[in-house]
C-alpha cells in the first residue's frame, strides 16, 4: 500500500490531480466551520447539541443531516444545505430518465446529452437549495431553536442574506464537486460525502467514550468494541464490493485475408455490487428528505413522520426496499445486455450453450437478476443492522460509523483507488490490487 502511495506521486499527472483533489476538499472542510453572516453560530450551536440531544424537533433525522453535511449543519455555517439538495436533484433526473421519453433520448445522445441533463440537474439543485435554505431558516427561527438575529440590522435583510448565503453555498459544493470529477481523482460529489462522514469519526469516537456509559472503563471497552467490529466487517464488504459473476464469450475462428482471427475465450464480469455506493446514497437522501420537509414547515404531524421515517422500523424496511430498489434500478441505467448481446455476435462470439441474439440477452438479464439480489440484500443488511443497534444502545459511535457510513466510505475509497490503480498501470507501476 505504501509503495502504491510512492509510485502515485511519482507520476506528475496523478500527483497533480491528487493534490488538486486534496486540496478542494481542504477548502470544503474550511467552509463547513465559516458561519453564515449576521447567525450567532456559538448560541446556535450549543442550541442544536442540546435540542438533538433531549430528541426535540426532528431530533434523529437533523442529527443525520448534519453527519452528511460533516458538521456544517450544526455550525450553521455556509455549507449546511451540504450535497443533499445535489443528489436529490440527481435521484429525481436518474427516475425521469425511465420515466420521460425526451429526457431517455437525451441519456443516449452522448455528450450533448449528458450536457442537458447536468444543466437541469444544476437548475434543480439551487430550486432545492432555495426551498431548504428557507425552511432552515423558519425552524431555527422558531420556537424550538429560539435563534434571534441581530436588532441592528433589518430582520428582513438579515433572512435574506442567510438564504442566499446557504444557496451560494450548496452551488459552491456542487462546482468543486464536478473540479475534482474532472480535474481530480474519483468521483467528486461522493469524495465530499465521504469526507463529510470522516471528519465526524474522531469526534463520535471521543462521545461514545465519555458519555457511553457512567463507568469510563466500561466506555472505552464499548468504543474499542465497535471499532474491532467494524475493521472485522470491512473485509467482508470488500469482498462482496469486489465480487464477480464471470460469463464465459468464445470466439469462432474466421479467416480475413491470410490472418487467421478469434478463437480466444474470454468472459463478461457481472459484479455482484454494480451499483456501487449509489443506493445507500439515495436510499439515505429520500429517507431523510421527510426532514428537510419538516425543517420547511415545521408542522407537529410532519415532523413526527420525518422521526418515525429516520429510526425505528419504519426506517428499517424502508432503507431496506429502497436499497434493494436502487440496486436494480442503478444497475440497468449501467448495464444493458442487449447492447452486450449485439456486440458479441457482431465480433462472432457466443455463450457456450445458448443461442446468439435474443436468447443470449435473456440469458444475460437473469444472470444479472440472480445476482444483484443478494448484493442488493447485504449492502442493506449491513446498513441496517448498525440501525437496529444504534436504536436499542444510543450509542453515538454506532450511529456515526454506522453500516450506512462504512458502507459509503469503503464503497468510495475502493471506487477513487481503482482510478488510480487504471493510471498506475498505465505508467507500468504496480497499483493497490495486487
Amino acid at each position: 500500500m505504501l509503495s502504491s502511495l510512492i509510485n502515485a506521486f511519482k507520476v506528475p499527472e496523478l500527483r497533480k490531480k491528487i493534490l488538486f483533489t486534496l486540496a478542494i476538499l481542504a477548502l470544503y472542510r474550511v467552509g463547513a466551520y465559516l458561519p453564515v453572516p449576521g447567525v450567532p453560530w456559538q448560541q446556535f450551536s450549543e442550541l442544536f447539541a442540546a435540542q438533538n440531544t433531549s430528541g426535540g424537533v426532528g431530533g434523529v433525522s437533523m442529527t443525520m443531516l448534519d453527519l452528511f453535511s460533516g458538521g456544517a449543519l450544526s455550525n450553521f455555517s455556509v455549507f449546511s444545505l451540504g450535497i443533499m439538495p445535489y443528489i436529490t436533484a440527481s435521484i429525481i433526473m436518474q427516475l425521469m430518465q425511465g420515466v420521460i421519453p425526451a429526457v431517455g433520448r437525451w441519456a443516449k445522445e452522448g455528450e450533448t446529452g449528458r450536457r442537458r441533463i447536468t444543466q437541469i440537474t444544476r437548475y434543480m439543485t439551487l430550486g432545492l437549495g432555495l426551498i431548504n435554505a428557507i425552511g432552515y431558516l423558519l425552524l431555527f427561527q422558531s420556537d424550538a431553536y429560539g435563534v434571534r438575529f441581530s436588532d441592528e440590522v433589518p430582520i428582513q435583510l438579515t433572512s435574506i442574506v442567510v438564504v442566499f448565503t446557504l444557496v451560494a453555498g450548496t452551488a459552491f459544493i456542487m462546482w468543486m464537486g464536478e473540479l475534482i470529477t474532472q480535474r481530480g481523482v474519483g468521483n467528486g460529489m461522493s469524495l465530499i460525502i465521504f469526507i463529510s462522514i470522516v471528519s465526524r469519526v474522531p469526534a463520535a469516537i471521543y462521545n461514545s467514550i465519555t458519555t457511553s456509559s457512567a463507568d469510563p472503563g466500561l466506555s472505552i471497552a464499548i468504543t474499542i468494541l465497535i471499532v474491532l467490529v467494524v475493521l472485522a466487517c470491512i473485509p467482508a464488504i470488500i469482498f462482496v464490493e469486489r465480487a464477480q459473476r464471470r460469463i464465459p464469450v468464445n470466439y469462432a475462428k474466421r479467416v480475413q485475408g491470410r490472418r487467421m482471427m478469434g478463437g480466444q475465450n474470454t468472459y463478461i464480469p457481472l459484479k455482484v455490487n454494480a451499483a456501487g455506493v449509489i443506493p445507500i446514497i439515495f436510499a439515505s437522501c429520500l429517507i431523510y428528505f421527510p426532514a428537510q420537509l419538516a425543517a420547511l414547515f415545521n408542522v407537529d404531524w410532519l415532523t413526527a413522520f420525518a422521526n418515525m421515517v429516520s429510526t425505528g422500523p419504519l426506517n428499517w424496511i424502508l432503507t431496506l426496499i429502497l436499497i434493494v430498489f436502487f440496486a436494480y434500478f442503478y444497475t440497468s441505467m449501467v448495464f444493458n445486455p442487449e447492447e452486450t448481446s449485439d456486440n458479441i455476435r457482431k465480433q462472432g462470439g457466443f455463450i457456450p450453450g445458448i443461442r446468439p441474439g435474443k436468447a443470449t440477452t435473456e440469458y444475460i438479464k437473469n444472470v444479472l437478476k440472480r445476482i444483484t439480489l443478494p448484493g442488493g440484500l447485504f449492502i442493506a443488511a449491513i446498513a441496517v443492522v448498525p440501525s437496529i443497534l444504534f436504536y436499542f444502545t444510543g450509542n453515538q459511535l454506532i450511529q456515526a460509523f454506522g453500516g450506512t457510513s462504512i458502507l459509503i466510505m469503503i464503497g468510495v475509497a475502493l471506487d477513487t483507488m481503482t482510478k488510480v490503480e487504471s493510471q498506475l498501470k498505465m505508467h507500468n507501476y504496480d497499483g493497490f490490487f495486487k
